[in-house]
């Protein structure tokens, strides 16, 4: 079987390139070679490459795992969409207005 080709934006792909680009540049700093962040993500160091690439053809299971094994960066995944104010706004826009009955003014 072959790879799966994956078609996305142009868009989105400068941001997993740019992704990819701060994971390898995360590696840099802490001073681990390819073969250790893949030995501790449980990759191969051509899949760690291509997550270093951007590739979106690559799980995110494996950009988690290799993020954990940066010290535990998989955590910033949790930021993915928390403060989605577009969806709030167009939530808010379908939200039922309650109307309440006119006030009865003869019964005082």
């Amino acid at each position: 079987m072959g790879k799966k080709t994956v078609v996305i934006m142009p868009d989105t792909q400068k941001i997993l390139e740019r992704m990819g680009e701060q994971i390898k540049l995360a590696r840099l700093r802490r001073g681990l070679s390819a073969e250790l962040a893949s030995e501790r993500a449980g990759i191969s160091r051509a899949t760690l490459w291509a997550v270093e690439k951007g590739s979106p053809s690559v799980a995110i299971g494996i950009y988690a795992a290799v993020l954990h094994a940066l010290n535990n960066l998989d955590t910033d995944l949790l930021k993915v969409a928390e403060d989605d104010q577009l969806g709030r706004k167009l939530q808010d826009l379908n939200l039922p207005v309650r109307k309440r009955a006119p006030k009865d003014k003869g019964d005082k």
